[in-house]
């Protein structure tokens, strides 16, 4: 919405601060911390009134988490009003790929909040139907993979016109597997994948949120280079013109992240629930496949493979003997049943997912 003030640098030079994606950056997230800081304690407050008992909490977890009963939830609210204020604010909206991944945002929180919303109301933890769920998870993000994949070919070079139906492998300069209209459905699961495994991590005070602003910041990073002609050229990464404005976005996810870590830090005043987790995680899942970098989101969201990994895991190996790889699965729930404290899983899985944040960062520069 402010980059209509560019026209204005002619008259007043201080107004084409607003053409940099850098500046926009910055102040989208200041605007999105500055949103859930100011409206965030109005939100508790109703949520409180309005759900009564809060999210239910598990009979068979850990025994510490029973204080937590009466803790409301659907805090993403809180989190989708900062990244979409801010982003209508800062952003350019002209682009496809910040339209395309705020509708998958919106989207995805939308059924994440129809899902807490069946929680809180049967007090049970059966909500929406897996099934029913999934499948308008994969119609929304197949939508979007295939505008994307359509605004990649229509910006690149006629000698890659098989670009936008590609995918990219680290590591590699000039290595591409064209998958067709293929890469749609498999978009589409990194998109789907991406957000039902943050909704997995998200199951202690602070452990979800943190591991998204780190993804953010270094999917903020991947987004400007891959859409700056200089950087990726001296990089040897893949341009793809115009995915630099998703940093703008994912500004808006780390300071809309900082301001809700303000109520979610232990004791959690408030949790996000799917309403949270499954926008971010597809906000970040459809920022990578923009980008050309899903296999690079596999280790910068390691965290969060692991954790989807874990129930996998978990259930299959249930199924065929009756037995049990993890004391309790998501992954964070075994470690605390060997006896880490809730503050000491949140901690370490915060520094597993800097370090991976850092290697996936360092494929930039390896190629």
């Amino acid at each position: 919405m402010l980059m209509w003030l560019v026209g204005l640098a002619d008259e007043l030079q201080v107004f084409n601060l607003f053409r940099y994606i850098t500046f926009r950056t910055g102040g989208s997230l200041f605007t999105s911390a500055l949103i859930v800081f100011l409206f965030g304690p109005r939100i508790i407050a109703s949520l409180r009134i309005r759900q009564g008992r809060g999210q239910p909490i598990r009979a068979d977890g850990p025994q510490t988490h029973f204080k937590k009963a009466g803790t409301p939830t659907m805090g993403g609210l809180m989190i989708l009003s900062g990244i979409i204020g801010a982003s209508l604010l800062w952003a350019d909206l002209s682009s496809i790929y910040v339209l395309v991944t705020l509708i998958v945002t919106i989207g995805f929180g939308a059924i994440g909040f129809y899902d807490d919303y069946l929680k809180v109301t049967k007090q049970s933890h059966m909500g929406f139907s897996g099934r029913a769920r999934l499948g308008i998870e994969f119609v929304i993000a197949g939508i979007a993979v295939y505008f994307i994949m359509r605004t990649t070919l229509a910006s690149t070079a006629a000698d890659s016109l098989t670009f936008g139906s590609s995918l990219a492998f680290p590591f590699f300069k000039d290595f591409f597997l064209d998958l067709g209209l293929f890469f749609v459905v498999f978009g589409a699961f990194v998109i789907v994948g991406a957000g039902n495994a943050v909704n997995l991590t998200d199951g202690l005070d602070g452990l979800a949120i943190g591991p998204v602003m780190i993804a953010a910041g270094a999917f903020g990073v991947i987004a400007y280079l891959t859409g700056n002609a200089l950087f990726s050229d001296y990089l040897q990464i893949n341009f793809v013109p115009g995915t630099g404005e998703l940093a703008v976005v994912l500004g808006a996810v780390i300071g809309a992240g900082l301001g809700f870590l303000w109520f979610n830090a232990p004791p959690a005043a408030i949790f996000m629930g799917d309403t949270g987790s499954l926008a971010l995680g597809g906000l970040i899942g459809t920022v990578a496949v923009a980008t050309k970098h899903e296999i690079v989101m596999a280790i910068i969201g390691g965290l969060f493979v692991m954790e989807a990994l874990s129930v996998m895991i978990q259930v299959g190996v249930f199924k065929l003997t009756g037995k049990r790889v993890f004391l309790m699965a998501p992954i964070h729930h075994h470690f605390e049943k060997k006896g880490w404290t809730e503050s000491q899983v949140v901690v370490r899985f915060w520094i597993i997912a800097i370090i991976l944040a850092l290697v996936g960062l360092a494929t930039l520069k390896l190629r």
